[in-house]
């Protein structure tokens, strides 16, 4: 194994997930306080050389990423929901069929409202005699403000916000793991919620790059041009995966600083402050990705400081 490895999350239902090298780990707090941790196994063909190839990495990531978030959040559904983990607690809350349907509902439905809403709404000012540079310039805005608007709009429910603070939580305890800082509530606090590699920042990404690439796609005869809004997607995140991965590499880079601030400042909607026990919940996943991996690597667990909760 390598020494350098790029750790990431997800925040779930009263938890953090951590992907390591070997698998994630997720940690959701009980009702009756207790830090529950387990192990979610990532697909074999996303961790072999497939996963090290230029631009197919980012789509085999992505898949990777929609898998494992959904099973993660079904984990956490059950465990936040059982009190002393009975026999049972923290299975699959929805079983791999409906899982499937539930992803498979939810990709169709990004695609509908962040890249055929913004198509077809300009393709009607086109008719109205709109230059086809206008138009594709009002649909890339349209795409945008979607976006944020979506982000805004959800962020406003109660329950979200809730998960909001985790994704903080997630985001400061990885930024301390990469400083080599201690991983206590402490410490963890001294960082910053924006972090470069959020999903978030992908997305964001995803948007940006999708204005630039349809510009240059013909907008007749409509089937082809709806056909491209679909078919291009693997192809725009394989490409802002490249980005974001360079990004997080080049912190120091000017360019880099400049394409990544959009993102950061986005993060201001998609992130809250964390309470202590949020944080401590995010220290218990990182530890126990850490364990996943030194067990892999046959290195004793690391012992977890300050938290008063282990994996």
């Amino acid at each position: 194994m390598s020494t350098a490895f790029n750790y990431g999350g997800q925040a779930v239902i009263e938890g953090v997930m951590i992907r390591g090298r070997v698998q994630a780990a997720l940690a959701v707090r009980r009702p009756d306080r207790v830090i529950e941790t387990r192990g979610v196994p990532v697909p074999g063909w996303a961790t072999g050389r497939v996963r090290s190839l230029l631009l197919v990495r980012g789509v085999v990531v992505l898949a990777e990423t929609l898998i494992i978030g959904m099973k993660a959040l079904s984990l956490s559904a059950s465990i936040s929901t059982h009190e002393d983990g009975p026999e049972g607690a923290g299975e699959e809350a929805v079983s791999p069929a409906a899982m499937a349907f539930t992803l498979a509902l939810a990709v169709g439905f990004a695609i509908a409202l962040f890249f055929l809403a913004p198509l077809f709404i300009s393709k009607a000012l086109e008719s109205q005699g709109m230059s086809e540079v206008g138009a594709n310039v009002v649909e890339g805005l349209l795409r945008l403000a979607a976006f944020i608007g979506y982000i805004a709009l959800i962020a406003r429910i109660k329950d979200v916000r809730r998960v909001l603070e985790y994704h903080g939580a997630e985001h400061m305890t990885i930024a301390a793991h990469e400083a080599g800082a201690p991983l206590d509530v402490a410490s963890v606090r001294r960082f910053p919620r924006a972090h470069p590699r959020c999903g978030t920042a992908f997305l964001m990404t995803v948007i940006l790059v999708s204005i630039v690439v349809f510009m240059f796609v013909p907008r007749d005869p409509l089937p082809v041009v709806v056909a491209s809004r679909i078919l291009l997607v693997p192809a725009i995140a394989a490409v802002s995966y490249e980005i974001i991965r360079y990004a997080g590499r080049h912190p120091e880079s000017l360019w880099v600083r400049l394409i990544t601030a959009p993102n950061l400042m986005l993060q201001a909607l998609t992130t809250r402050k964390p309470d202590d026990d949020q944080i401590e919940v995010a220290v218990s996943a990182m530890y126990a990705a850490l364990a996943f991996d030194g067990a892999a690597a046959g290195k004793p667990a690391p012992t977890l400081s300050g938290t008063g909760a282990g994996p």
